[in-house]
């Protein structure tokens, strides 16, 4: 009696390995990769197919191990050549990832479209950058959708376009230098003139002249076509410039505005309460000889608070627990005005957060 090989009925094959699948003539194939390698493969980071490609092996089912058919290859790729199909496969297949992964992977991926949109902008009324949060913010307005298989730079410059439908941002310009004879400077600063480009500094040498300007990106080829015709040279002094400085609220006239209205609303709120506190002493003052006794004095506060009810409640005020907390850091107490003005200005600055770009 002949003895027979036994496989596993169950056995799953080629199953920790990244998954390149490719679909074609309604046909699928599919190769068996090393991870993390495809990213770098396709990225240009990796040059050895070998250290990619755990097997020059076209499959239609690589976690079950069928091999694809010599007549499907022949029909979809004109060839049955494995090792050429593996190459088109990996250059243009979708890679396989679980579900968490893929998640993370457009996460980190959306960021850096986000960053790239960052630098790449600013603000028209600031000629500041908007900050990442806020990028990213516009980003989810307009339901903008990560292409895990294309460019992130690429995407970033579609997201600034579709942000400038919606929003006040623009390109950052970029800063040249300019080395051009005097005799053609003339027609170059023409062309400088149409493309609304701020001239920065002149600089003579002999027969030369030096320009150092910010031109806007889109008219940067033009710009280096037209140098290049004159016989000149230029140079890239910085692909973004932005508004030194850092950015705050401060720099927003809408912002400002808001300042200015809360704060005059802040001095009302303040006259009011010292009004308050200085009819509340005058009564205490009045009828001092008549209800002494009632009269209550909070140590912590350093003020008369009145009687036992007003001293209770006292205690349950903002004025009474800013105080203590001062007192835990050995700070002396406030008034009740200056309690309020530092109240009101806490909340002030945690509402302006919101309106800093």
């Amino acid at each position: 009696m002949s003895r027979t090989l036994v496989q596993p009925v169950g056995q799953k094959r080629l199953t920790n390995v990244a998954v390149v699948r490719l679909k074609k003539h309604g046909m699928r194939f599919e190769i068996a990769c090393f991870k993390n390698k495809v990213l770098s493969w396709r990225s240009g980071v990796e040059k050895d197919v070998d250290e990619v490609l755990q097997s020059h092996t076209v499959y239609s089912n690589v976690s079950k191990g069928v091999l694809a058919k010599s007549k499907d290859l022949n029909k979809a790729f004109g060839t049955d050549d494995h090792s050429k199909i593996c190459l088109e496969i990996l250059d243009k297949g979708e890679l396989q990832v679980a579900g968490k992964e893929r998640e993370a992977q457009l996460s980190n991926q959306f960021r850096d479209i986000a960053t790239i949109v960052m630098q790449k902008t600013i603000n028209p009324e600031t000629q500041r950058p908007y900050t990442i949060s806020m990028i990213e913010r516009l980003m989810h307005e307009i339901h903008f959708a990560v292409d895990s298989n294309d460019n992130s730079k690429k995407q970033a410059l579609e997201v600034i376009r579709e942000l400038q439908k919606q929003f006040p941002i623009k390109r950052a310009p970029m800063r040249l230098r300019l080395i051009i004879s005097k005799e053609k400077f003339p027609s170059l600063l023409e062309k400088l003139d149409i493309w609304s480009t701020n001239i920065v500094s002149k600089d003579e040498s002999g027969d030369h002249l030096s320009a150092v300007c910010e031109l806007q990106p889109g008219y940067f080829r033009d710009c280096d076509a037209l140098v290049r015709s004159l016989q000149g040279t230029l140079e890239i002094l910085a692909v973004s410039v932005h508004f030194e400085g850092d950015t705050s609220v401060e720099h927003y006239d809408d912002s400002e505005e808001f300042v200015s209205n809360h704060s005059k609303d802040l001095t009302d709120s303040v006259v009011q309460l010292s009004e308050k506190v200085q009819k509340q002493a005058i009564s205490a003052g009045n009828g001092s000889t008549e209800s002494e006794v009632k009269q209550n004095k909070c140590s912590t506060c350093d003020a008369v608070v009145g009687d036992a009810k007003q001293y209770r409640d006292h205690f349950k005020s903002e004025w009474h627990k800013q105080n203590l907390r001062r007192k835990t850091r050995q700070l002396p107490p406030l008034t009740a005005e200056e309690c309020m003005a530092d109240v009101e200005l806490s909340d002030m600055k945690n509402d302006l957060k919101e309106y800093s770009f």
